[in-house]
């Protein structure tokens, strides 16, 4: 077998990440970025017009759309003037969308993400055991900042808030090595959902839902109530999305 020379224009790099991808894959790519550069709602054609566009059999492009209709980013419309349309994405959506056209980078980042989860437990626990009187207070500090962030409908600050509320629950813990740890986690997670959130990005319902959820795990951390790890359980499911790529905020 022979190696490949090195790639030394970016017609080269982008050549052999199209090789790299399935047929299916580089289609659906093909209809994200349409549909991403397009309004919400806009037409895009129909399907006979797209697959010529793509250059695809049948059977591929529609692979291909089922793909770009999981990330929701497509929708499709039967009868006179029907075809495919670009889809309204929630903000966190975009966002997703966002991080899974980074590529390899997005795979270290949703690795970041699942971590989170699997140490999000151990924190809680350590601060249902751990919590003073005094870290309770600070918690509820950060969620009036959070509370603040949601009311401005300010997609960055309610981030920023949220990165604060659970780092401060990180430092309840006592073991040094797991704080460490999951700190550098959120500082990842967080600094790539503000690298791909539009400057003017608001976040609404989401963001109250959000802000509610955080004030009874609070809640439930100050009453040493065993509840705040079903609620942690609820967080982790119910948080943004980006094709399982972004995790929660």
């Amino acid at each position: 077998m022979t190696a490949d020379p090195p790639a030394l224009r970016r017609s080269d790099w982008e050549h052999r990440s199209n090789r790299a991808q399935s047929r299916p894959d580089q289609a659906a790519e093909r209809l994200a970025a349409m549909a991403m550069a397009s309004q919400p709602g806009e037409r895009l054609g129909t399907k006979d017009e797209l697959r010529a566009t793509c250059g695809v059999s049948v059977g591929t492009f529609n692979e291909a759309l089922r793909m770009a209709q999981a990330r929701g980013l497509v929708t499709v419309r039967s009868g006179p003037g029907g075809g495919l349309f670009a889809s309204r994405q929630s903000p966190m959506v975009r966002m997703g969308n966002s991080m899974l056209a980074l590529g390899d980078e997005a795979a270290s980042v949703a690795d970041a993400f699942r971590l989170r989860h699997a140490l999000d437990p151990l924190l809680v626990e350590d601060a249902l055991d751990h919590a003073s009187a005094h870290d309770i207070a600070a918690l509820r500090t950060e969620l009036d900042q959070m509370k603040v962030a949601t009311g401005s409908g300010d997609g960055a600050a309610f981030i920023r808030s949220n990165w604060a509320l659970h780092a401060r629950i990180a430092d309840i813990s006592p073991s040094a090595m797991l704080r460490s740890f999951y700190l550098n986690l959120l500082e990842i997670t967080e600094s790539h959902l503000l690298a791909v959130m539009p400057e003017d990005e608001q976040l609404g319902d989401y963001a109250r839902g959000r802000y509610e959820l955080h004030v009874a795990l609070v809640d439930a951390i100050a009453d040493h109530d065993l509840r705040a790890l079903d609620l942690l359980q609820e967080h982790n499911i119910g948080g943004p999305m980006v094709g399982e790529a972004a995790g929660s905020v």
